[in-house]
């Protein structure tokens, strides 16, 4: 499984929103300059995550996003899968995509449990999580 350009992004605009002094809005445009995305594929993803509830919005010369709720709410599963759908290594692998093999197919229960480590695994991680470390690496003391 592979993490589009759609994914990463999402996670780093959020990222950057959740950054941001709460309740101050991130305009598009300071977005694509903080994070070298371009301002009109940032839109569009902006515009699902919107959509989603992730991040809310408002228009005009002051306007721009924030996030729609605290950090610790908001999980890198639920931002992929937003923008990319279901985290599943394969499409039988969820669940709902079952295929005429099924009963017999010998690698299902594997993808069954990627599946569902995958999912565990990305909505164990908040965004609050990430702005902890964010700090960290600032941190002119932090060394590995």
């Amino acid at each position: 499984m592979r993490i589009s350009t759609k994914g990463r992004y999402s996670l780093e605009a959020v990222l950057f929103l959740c950054l941001l002094p709460q309740g101050q809005y991130g305009s598009t445009r300071a977005i694509a300059e903080n994070t070298g995305i371009s301002e009109g594929y940032l839109e569009q993803l902006l515009i699902m995550l919107r959509r989603a509830g992730v991040v809310k919005g408002i228009r005009g010369p002051q306007g721009g996003y924030m996030p729609a709720q605290d950090p610790e709410h908001i999980t890198v599963g639920e931002i992929l899968r937003v923008v990319e759908g279901p985290l599943e290594p394969v499409a039988c692998g969820a669940g709902d995509n079952l295929c005429s093999r099924e009963l017999e197919c010998p690698s299902r229960t594997v993808w069954q449990e990627l599946y569902r480590e995958l999912n565990r695994c990305a909505d164990s991680i908040n965004m609050a999580d990430l702005v902890k470390a964010c700090g960290i690496l600032d941190n002119p003391e932090y060394q590995i």
